[in-house]
Order: C-alpha cells, then structure tokens, then sequence
C-alpha cells in the first residue's frame, strides 16, 4: 500500500482529520522490524486556541516545536514521565495542530509488538491506549519531529469507516481545560476491542 501523501496532513480541519484517520493503517519499522495496526482511536487539538493543546495561547518550547512546522510529521512527548504519546501535525507551518493516536487494532508484527509490551498473548491492553500504542510500536522521542513518508514510521490507507461507526466523545484526560474538556474532539471505531476506556 501506498504511504499517505502530504497533502493529507496539510488540511485545515484538525477535527476532520482526526476521523479521518479512522480506519487508516499505522506503521514503525525499527530495527527491521515492522509493525502496525488499524487506528481506532483518535483526539484533535486545535492549535493556540485550543486549552487542551501544548501549543494553547502560542506556546511555543523546544517541546512543541514539531507542532510549529507543517503537518506530515510526528510529535512525540513524554506523558507523566513514563509514556510517550504520538501525535500526528497537520496544517499549515506555524498552526500548531496535532492529531493524538490513542488506539490501534494490531494486525503486523504482533510477536514484536507483544515482547514490547511483556505479553504472552494477544489482548486488548496490548495497543488500548496511546501510551500502549507507543510502547507496542517500539515509539519513543527518537522518533519525534520525524517525516510520516520516513522509513521508520508511515500511515497508509486502510479500511472505510462509516461515519455511523464512528463515535464522538469528549478527550480523556484534559480537565485542565475548562470549557474545552468538553469538546467532542476524541473520535473512536464503535465496538471495536482496541479503544481505550474513557478513564484511560
């Protein structure tokens, strides 16, 4: 399958392209080794206007930085010091949106994927969750700020999701943020194992 194009991560709509990649396939290839899944879950943040994004207000830090460039490239940070979390930047240079992948369904690679995350077997724990999505994926800040047309991590088409199987719900976590922790801006595959619990 083809890698998605840049033109892809270079729309406006934040919040479109968090649906968008619904259904889409994720991929790392570190050491050799290839693996992957469905995205079944996902949260937008939109930019400096946004109270749950790291980029809200204009702040601008080495850490955000990758949000600042144009989209088609990764952004990857350190959660509670322990997780790191991809997120996907879209739009235009210097409009900070990302796009949080917080749940694949595997599908390559599952032996590797299971020996990163300490499992003896498939369940769904092993990528609910973006801090599980990254760890089965071997990602980690060494893939910050990386091209999503590299080598060692790309997305490709996937599978139609329709929108009657999509579910919107307000993003986990974020109640920092007033108002906007309300926001219907989580976006997930209805009924499938792999989306995380809301409390997650």
């Amino acid at each position: 399958m083809a890698k998605l194009p840049f033109s892809f991560y270079l729309q406006d709509d934040v919040v479109d392209l968090a649906v968008q990649l619904l259904g889409k396939k994720l991929f790392t290839r570190i050491d050799g080794n290839v693996t992957g899944g469905i995205i079944v879950e996902t949260e937008a943040y939109n930019g400096i206007t946004d109270k749950a994004s790291h980029a809200y207000g204009n702040r601008l830090t080495p850490r955000t930085a990758p949000m600042y460039e144009a989209g088609g490239i990764t952004y990857v940070y350190l959660c509670y010091g322990i997780h790191h979390l991809l997120n996907v930047v879209s739009g235009a240079k210097n409009n900070p949106q990302a796009v949080l992948i917080r749940g694949i369904e595997p599908v390559e690679g599952i032996d590797v994927m299971l020996e990163r995350r300490n499992m003896s077997k498939v369940a769904p724990r092993i990528t609910a969750g973006p801090g599980s999505v990254a760890k089965a994926l071997g990602i980690d800040k060494n893939l910050n700020a990386k091209d999503l047309l590299a080598d060692e991590i790309w997305i490709e088409e996937g599978i139609k999701v329709h929108s009657e199987n999509i579910v919107p719900s307000p993003r986990v976590g974020v109640g920092y943020a007033e108002d906007h922790a309300l926001l219907p801006w989580r976006f997930y595959i209805k009924g499938n194992v792999y989306v995380s619990k809301p409390n997650s």
